[in-house]
């Protein structure tokens, strides 16, 4: 039988990490400890997360025309992932970003584009049969809208699944979200394109209502600890909790749920299931230092999973 087929489109970035004890306020100089840099970016994340599980998966993406494009792509290769659809720009940079951990495992990043800005609507059409021929097409937000919002449209036409991760949080258009079949917001992401505080079950309910409203099938709002909010558009929505472990770094936490939620729903999981092998996907994931280095392998989830029944 056929396995089928992801594409995940989105950005490539080179993390250089330090902890801290408490994030600075302006003005503030604090000392930090444990520097490192790994490979990261949301697109790249995901796209791990997928490959590790056991995805089909091809990558569509940018790097820039220096040592670290080339040792990602190498990276990337080895995680399992089709990095066909790759391409180094000439005269750009890797994406960059910097990224600040304090002791309760939290963080601040800010992000340099580089050559993810590259990832145009040319570049996509460059590399467009990929999506063509997918079953799924998982998107988020640090590569150029107008190419996320073409790439959905291909999809759709092509009757692929599409799934966003809008991340980071900025707003999007309704023509955009109306293409989209399940959504994966944040507590603030989902305030950001919804208007309503997530602050409870609540808040919750009524933002992943909002978002039905505009026509997405199935919403799931991340609410770390927590575990997620779940609300497929005519049911009830519900908390479906996560599993408790002790967070040292949450750097990759969203972008390794994502990456399995839509590896496990590929193999016929149902929701449920699939949003299970998910939450154990990131509890790993957050016991481990950085985002790419974090995530972990299928055999680690399904032993994970093994060990909780």
């Amino acid at each position: 039988m056929r396995m089928a087929k992801l594409v995940v489109m989105g950005s490539v970035n080179a993390d250089h990490i330090l902890n801290l004890e408490a994030f600075p306020h302006p003005g503030e100089t604090v000392k930090g400890k444990q520097y490192r840099v790994a490979f990261g970016g949301k697109g790249a994340n995901q796209a791990v997360a997928a490959g590790r599980c056991g995805a089909d998966i091809t990558f569509i993406a940018c790097v820039g025309q220096d040592d670290i494009g080339d040792r990602v792509c190498r990276q990337l290769v080895k995680d399992n992932i089709n990095t066909s659809s790759i391409e180094a720009i000439e005269g750009e940079t890797t994406g960059v970003a910097l990224i600040f951990v304090n002791q309760q495992g939290e963080n601040v990043i800010g992000i340099n584009a580089g050559a993810n800005g590259a990832l145009s609507p040319d570049y996509f059409h460059r590399h467009e049969q990929s999506v063509k021929e997918a079953d799924a097409l998982l998107l988020q937000l640090e590569t150029p809208l107008e190419t996320v919002q073409l790439a959905a449209e291909t999809a759709k036409q092509h009757h692929a699944k599409v799934i966003l991760n809008p991340a980071p949080a900025q707003k999007i258009s309704e023509k955009l979200l109306s293409l989209v079949d399940i959504i994966t917001p944040n507590e603030t992401e989902a305030e950001c394109l919804t208007g309503i505080a997530v602050k409870d079950d609540v808040g919750a309910g009524k933002a992943a209502q909002a978002l039905h409203d505009k026509g997405i099938e199935i919403v799931i709002i991340t609410l770390g600890s927590r575990g997620v909010w779940l609300s497929e558009k005519g049911r009830e929505g519900k908390i479906v909790p996560g599993f408790k472990v002790k967070a040292i770094d949450t750097i990759a936490a969203g972008d390794t749920f994502n990456g399995a939620l839509v590896t496990g729903l590929l193999e016929g999981k149902d929701i449920l299931s699939a949003i299970r092998f998910a939450h154990a996907a990131a509890a790993i994931a957050v016991t481990r230092e950085g985002a790419q280095p974090a995530i972990p392998w299928r055999n680690e989830i399904d032993t994970f999973l093994s060990e909780q029944d």
